[in-house]
Parts: C-alpha cells; structure tokens; sequence
C-alpha cells in the first residue's frame, strides 16, 4: 500500500507543479511526495525499505518525466529546470558523437562534482535539499529520453535505450547515497537507531556504482551513440 501511495503523491507532484506551471516548485514538490515516507521507513529502523521506496519514487519520476516530455515536449522543455539546455546538449552528441557524454575529460568532473554536491547537501540536511537536486537530475534526463523518443521512428525502443545503461545505475547509486547519507541527521531529530554497518555496506556498493557507470560510460557511449542514431532514424 505505501508502494502504491509513494507512486500516487509523485504522480500528483507533476499534476501540480504543471498546473502552477512555475520550474523551480517542481522539484520540491517531487521531494514532498516522497520524503516523509522515506522519514518513516528510517524511523522503523528499516534503511533496506527506504532505499526501495526511494528507489521507487526515483522509477516513478523517470517514467513520469519521460512520457510528458515525449507527449509534450515544448512544455516540459519549459517546466523542467535545464531540460531544454540538456536536450540540445544531447541531441548533439547523439547526432555527432560529439559532447560531454562521450568524453571522459569533461564527463568525469563533472558527475563527480555533482556526487559531491549531491552527497553533501543528504549529509547537511537530512536529504531535504539532495533530494530536489535529484528530482531535477531525473526531469532534465527524462525529457531528453522523451524528446528523444518522440522524434524516432521508433520511440518506444528509444524511451527504453534513451536511458543509458550507466545513467540507470548512477541513478540507483544517487538514491542509495542520498538515503544512508540522510540518516544520520535525520536519526539525531527523530531519535531512531540505523543499522549503520548495513549502511556502510550500501555506501560501498555505491561508490563501486559510481565507478562503473564511469567505466561503462567510457567504453560503451560511442557504441550506444551509434545504436541510438540507427533506432532514432536520423
């Protein structure tokens, strides 16, 4: 049930902010939907069960944002901060090859960067400002993938190729992060106990998921850039 009702709040969350229509709610009412039951699962103690729910709330968001962008393109261009310039950026490179996502000298610092960041602001606040800067990752993503979709030949294909196989698992790398580093703040408020080798133990697998999206990235983004040109029709 809560399954359920974590899919319902962040599918309202884009009901809403496409109705206010103003970018920079969106990602906080993405982070609303999801973030007290996040609170509650660590609160019980249960750092696997809101992992999975994050996880969740994080699928919700990339399907959402994908079929919007893919039915309305020219509005979430709009709506979700940095979609247009990330869709532009995108488009190129798969047009060309060309582009940070096939270069490792310009990739790697800045998705370092943003781990940092990202990592920072879940230990400094409880994940109350990671989380926003994740919805917006995820919008600006979706909309590439959507766009992208929407002007193939083949588009439910390119909905599901359009999500790197790398990106997918910095995605789950993120959440992963964002929830262990958002314990224990959150644990200091709430006054609950974390299973903190548990947590170690998915800090560990994230750092390795950071590393092998960066591997991925580096070995397969001419490949998939290739493919991705041959399915859109270009």
């Amino acid at each position: 049930m809560i399954g359920v009702a974590v899919v319902f709040a962040t599918l309202a969350s884009y009901a809403v902010g496409w109705a206010i229509g103003v970018p920079i709610l969106l990602p906080i009412l993405n982070t609303l939907a999801s973030f007290p039951f996040m609170v509650l699962a660590l609160r019980r103690g249960d750092l696997r069960l809101a992992v999975a729910r994050m996880l969740l709330w994080a699928l919700t968001m990339g399907v959402a944002a994908t079929l919007l962008s893919y039915a309305r393109p020219t509005q979430t261009g709009t709506l979700f901060l940095r979609g247009e310039a990330y869709q532009k950026e995108m488009f190129a490179w798969v047009m060309t090859g060309q582009g940070a996502e096939g270069t490792p000298s310009q990739f790697i610092p800045q998705q370092a960067g943003h781990a940092a960041i990202f990592s920072g602001l879940a230990l400094a606040t409880g994940g109350a400002a990671a989380m926003p800067m994740g919805a917006v990752l995820m919008n600006y993503m979706g909309h590439y993938v959507g766009t992208l979709a929407a002007s193939s030949r083949r588009p439910a294909l390119t909905m599901i190729l359009g999500w790197h196989p790398w990106a997918v698992i910095r995605v789950i790398s993120f959440v992963v992060i964002g929830v262990v580093l958002s314990a224990p703040l959150l644990s200091r408020l709430w006054k609950f106990r974390v299973d903190w080798p548990l947590g170690r133990t998915l800090l560990i697998w994230s750092a390795a998921g950071l590393t092998a999206d960066v591997v991925l990235k580096t070995l397969l983004a001419p490949v998939w850039q290739h493919l991705l040109l041959r399915i859109v029709g270009w």
